[in-house]
């Protein structure tokens, strides 16, 4: 495979999951102001919005093993896996996005202007606090960017090093955090949007066990250290 053309599919893919995470973002704002269809099916809506969602909980959790990736780089070539991984993912979450069936109900509705002031600025906290993680790990490789440069460079590839900056000092899964932040911080919280919040709730905790299982595997006891002194997910003061 040419270098230029890797670099181009990297960057694509990335531009592609950009562009998807910035409608994500959309997405769940508006959630509480989709228009209704007009004949509701309740099975059938929770059946579908089920199974897009499980759809993107197995395609990011399968994809992200470490069996699958052995046996995925035996077809694609090893530098575009991540890229690739980003653009199965955000076509994932297209599939939300399109076939997602509204809800009629409301679980709450915040009437206070302060209130609601407060869980739209936690909603933005959270994304940024999404997207901020990211960056303290190393962003460009977390999306691909990074291999598919190094390649195209003729270069080898290092993974980064295990490091805890900033908010990893206080909880292990900022990212996690930040999106459960972002997904329940809303002043009209309604039967679809609260089905979305704990559907990807209890994703996110499966998530964390298969994702720490392979960080053990990689970092070994300078992992296991740092999960018995940082909280998972709620902030608590370190563990002595």
């Amino acid at each position: 495979m040419a270098r230029a053309f890797v670099l181009v599919y990297g960057v694509v893919c990335y531009a592609i999951f950009l562009a998807t995470f910035l409608y994500a973002i959309w997405f769940v704002f508006k959630m509480d102001a989709q228009a209704l269809p007009p004949d509701v099916s309740w099975p059938k809506a929770l059946l579908i919005n089920a199974m897009v969602l499980s759809a993107f909980a197995l395609q990011h959790s399968l994809m992200a093993r470490q069996g699958f990736k052995r046996a995925w780089t035996k077809v694609i070539p090893k530098p575009v896996e991540r890229s690739t991984y980003v653009l199965f993912s955000s076509f994932a979450l297209l599939l939300i996005f399109r076939f997602w069936q509204p809800l009629p109900g409301v679980v709450w509705d915040v009437q206070s202007p302060a209130a609601k002031a407060g869980l739209q600025a936690l909603f933005g906290l959270g994304w940024a606090m999404v997207l901020i993680s990211t960056f303290l790990i190393d962003h460009f490789e977390l999306f691909g960017l990074k291999q598919v440069w190094t390649y195209f460079r003729n270069q080898s590839f290092q993974p980064p090093k295990f490091a805890s900056p900033v908010f990893y000092r206080v909880v292990r899964h900022p990212i996690y955090l930040g999106f459960i932040i972002a997904f329940w911080s809303t002043p009209r919280m309604t039967v679809h949007h609260l089905f979305f919040a704990v559907m990807t709730l209890g994703y996110i905790l499966v998530a964390i066990q298969l994702e720490e299982r392979d960080l053990v595997t990689f970092h070994g006891e300078q992992y296991q250290v740092y999960r018995s002194g940082v909280s998972m997910l709620i902030p608590w003061p370190p563990r002595k």
